[in-house]
Parts: C-alpha cells; sequence; structure tokens
C-alpha cells in the first residue's frame, strides 16, 4: 500500500482490486466532530461521491471506474496519465486546442445531466492517451440552476488563469468551442460574464 496523496478529508492510496490496481479514497476521521457525525458525514460524503462517479459515467464523461464502495472508501480504477495540472503549459498548437476541447465537451456533457463538479481545476483533470478524465466529485452536487453550472465553469476559469496564463487565451477559447455542445450554454455564458463583472466590482 503507496500513499500517493494526504489531503484535508482524505487519504489516497494505491491498492490491488482483484489483482488490479486501483486508487483508494478513503475520508479520513475528524477528531473534533462528534464520532456519530463525524461516521455519519463521511459514509454520506463517499455515496454521494460514488453516486456522482456513476452518474457522470452513464452520461460519456471520461472519470475513473468504480470498482467497489466501502462505508468511507471508493476503489476506484487508477489512472495511470498526468494531471493536466503539471502539463498544459507545456503544450502547443493541435494538443493544447485538442485537449482543452475535450474538457469543453467533458463539462457540457456534465452539465446536460444535471452535474456540477464543485472544484473544476486542472488539478482534478488526468490526461491518459488522448482523453481528459475528470477526477474528485468531492465537492460535487446534483444541480441544473444556470448560477451554479457558471460558477462550475468560472472556478475553470480562475484556475486557468492564475496557474495557466501563458496560454490562457488559446485554451479558454476551445474550452468554450467544447462547450458550446451544451444547449444550455447560452445562457451559462451569459451569467458566467456577470459573474466575472461582481467579483470585479468587489474587489475595486
Amino acid at each position: 500500500m503507496k500513499i500517493l496523496e494526504r489531503g484535508a478529508e482524505a487519504v489516497l492510496y494505491l491498492d490491488k482490486f482483484e489483482d488490479e490496481q486501483c486508487l483508494i479514497k478513503e475520508r479520513i476521521s475528524k477528531g473534533y466532530r462528534i464520532k456519530q457525525l463525524d461516521e455519519k458525514l463521511r459514509k454520506e460524503r463517499t455515496s454521494a461521491e460514488v453516486s456522482l462517479l456513476d452518474k457522470a459515467r452513464r452520461a460519456n464523461v471520461k472519470v475513473p471506474r468504480v470498482f467497489e464502495k466501502d462505508k468511507f472508501k471508493i476503489y476506484l480504477e487508477y489512472l495511470n496519465g498526468n494531471k493536466l495540472k503539471d502539463v498544459l503549459n507545456s503544450m502547443k498548437g493541435f494538443q493544447l486546442s485538442f485537449v482543452c476541447r475535450k474538457i469543453g465537451e467533458n463539462i457540457s456533457k456534465l452539465h446536460s445531466a444535471g452535474i456540477v463538479h464543485g472544484d473544476l481545476t486542472t488539478s482534478n483533470m488526468i490526461v491518459q492517451g488522448n482523453e481528459v478524465y475528470f477526477i474528485d466529485f468531492s465537492l460535487g452536487n446534483n444541480s441544473k440552476k444556470i448560477e451554479d453550472q457558471a460558477v462550475d465553469l468560472f472556478l475553470l476559469y480562475e484556475a486557468l488563469k492564475s496557474t495557466h496564463f501563458s496560454v490562457l487565451e488559446e485554451a479558454w477559447k476551445n474550452v468554450l468551442d467544447g462547450y458550446k455542445n451544451f444547449s444550455g450554454s447560452k445562457e451559462v455564458l451569459k451569467r458566467f460574464e456577470e459573474i466575472g463583472k461582481r467579483r470585479r466590482y468587489k474587489t475595486e
């Protein structure tokens, strides 16, 4: 068992599931919470994340397969690829446009299915071959609200702006090209612009 990452809410480690390498995400106990409440929250959040992953997969979004769920653990397909955060800045030309269009297409499928990811950053995307996989739906929820979908996009734009500014213009153009497959994209993008204006107004 090899620990890959230790976060505030969960530990990720490599293990085996029926002789296949898998990633286990285990929600950790919070000592400051009452035990019964802690277990209830961890169990509910684990179940909710599995449900979103299954729903996203049915919507043809590229996400890791769920092999099994325990009370506080999710046994996931291990994606042997690169975090997009680590490779996006070095992409150019066709590769950059192709990958970013894939991102937009995946988001359009999520929103069409009524799923909001909740943490759309390049740290939560894995590039494997010609595909871009979305991971970590722990902050996600079921929503068809235009505001929620627009916030989803705004989080991604801010992540690109802060970490990938050198490719921002080309990357965002292609994300939007892919996202426009979503029938409600016009309304969402209009709200996206409004969110940007609200944020700028607050900082002025």
